[in-house]
């Protein structure tokens, strides 16, 4: 395989983004460091937001993966986190930052699919994106 500039999982986070959301996040991600290879550098930015404009598609999500036409050039990802608050509310604290990290996993598998030369494909995303989540709660719980 090609060696690339670089390599590895980086995360960045806006100031603003809740200090729980920022501390799960850098734990799941440095765990998924341990789990998978990133032959391509990829930084998970953490935004404030609620919601983030797709740069694709211009719809608002909460979360996105840009996967460049150049494997030279580096992918992202960016996840909303302004609804943590709301969503402890309504779900519980550990539903909620469940929710963020599984935005994280679904758009890691994204990133993978890039990689793999793999057409973008949402269900599998989603379907992948849970299992790697069963697996970190697996971890935590043992």
């Amino acid at each position: 395989m090609k060696r690339y500039p670089r390599t590895g999982l980086k995360i960045k986070s806006e100031k603003g983004v809740h200090p729980e959301v920022k501390a799960e996040c850098t734990k799941f991600c440095n765990w998924l460091q341990w789990q998978m290879t990133f032959d391509v550098r990829v930084v998970i930015y953490l935004k404030q937001d609620t919601l983030i404009k797709n740069r694709t598609t211009n719809e608002m999500a909460a979360a996105t993966f840009f996967a460049p036409y150049d494997k030279e050039e580096e992918p992202y990802i960016r996840i909303a986190t302004g609804s943590y608050e709301k969503l402890i509310v309504e779900y519980g604290k550990k539903n909620a930052l469940y929710e963020i990290l599984d935005s994280i996993a679904h758009e890691i598998i994204h990133y993978r699919q890039w990689l793999n030369d793999v057409k973008i494909d949402e269900e599998k995303a989603e379907e992948e994106g849970l299992k790697l989540m069963d697996q970190y709660i697996e971890t935590l719980q043992s």
